[in-house]
């Protein structure tokens, strides 16, 4: 059986031969550009210099939350400890504009947490936001 595509005129190259060629200055050119990424990158290996008193205090600072969930299972509102009867009584009111500010422990336990968020939206929080702290 005859091939269906007709050998170009004046080229003894199979398609094969012919591909391969067209495929080198691509291979080649991405050679180039991850060699200059390589020398680029090894040009700024410098670290930025760290803000003065900037890591001091954020060791220090605890967030500003309306609401902290300790891993022990304890709930805080202005630093007072409150109940699941009046954790919503002692919150700011719901607010479009204002999220919700949640301060969660590392520890705590995600079926905890979302038993508060339950209640939260039950009691008409919309947009809240986790604070949550960073690993040791």
């Amino acid at each position: 059986m005859e091939s269906l595509v007709p050998p170009p005129p004046g080229s003894g190259k199979t398609l094969m031969d012919r591909v391969e060629d067209s495929l080198l200055p691509l291979i080649n050119l991405v050679f180039l550009l991850l060699m200059f990424f390589i020398v680029a990158g090894q040009l700024s290996d410098t670290p930025l210099p760290e803000l003065p008193g900037v890591a001091d205090d954020a060791k220090d600072q605890k967030p500003a939350a309306d609401l902290v969930l300790n891993a022990d299972g304890r709930w805080q509102v202005g630093g007072q400890e409150v109940s699941e009867e009046t954790l919503v009584s002692q919150l700011p009111k719901p607010d479009e504009t204002t999220p919700l500010k949640i301060a969660a422990a590392n520890e705590l336990v995600m079926a905890d947490l979302e038993s508060v968020l339950r209640r939260l939206e039950e009691a008409g929080y919309k947009d809240v936001v986790l604070l949550t702290e960073p690993a040791s």
